[in-house]
């Protein structure tokens, strides 16, 4: 439902089953922006994004969590991973378009 409410958006999405896989995908399409369920299989997304974060060509990449762990240590914990925002299920979708536009803004016009 996300990837068909970002199409109208906009934004073409890619997808990935799994954290693992995750990784892959980010390395090879360098997405200008990533959306990471934190509840995958394989490799979860806290450790996706710690990889993701931790590897020079992907470490720019600015992800948003999307997770139904909703308690403050959740938070804190999708931070801690590198996460650079955080969206709890079900999501409320205008919501989730602000805070792409903002990341996707350069970094100059964030500050």
């Amino acid at each position: 439902m996300i990837e068909r409410m970002l199409k109208i958006a906009g934004y073409r999405a890619v997808m990935a089953e799994n954290g693992a896989r995750a990784v892959e995908v980010a390395q090879q399409a360098q997405p200008a922006l990533i959306l990471m369920d934190m509840g995958l299989p394989i490799m979860n997304g806290w450790d996706a994004t710690s990889t993701i974060k931790r590897l020079p060509e992907t470490q720019h990449i600015p992800v948003i969590a999307l997770t139904a762990y909703a308690l403050t240590e959740d938070r804190e914990r999708c931070f801690a991973a590198g996460c650079d925002d955080y969206e709890t299920k079900p999501i409320e979708f205008p919501r989730l378009l602000s805070k792409i536009r903002r990341l996707l803004q350069p970094a100059a016009a964030r500050a």
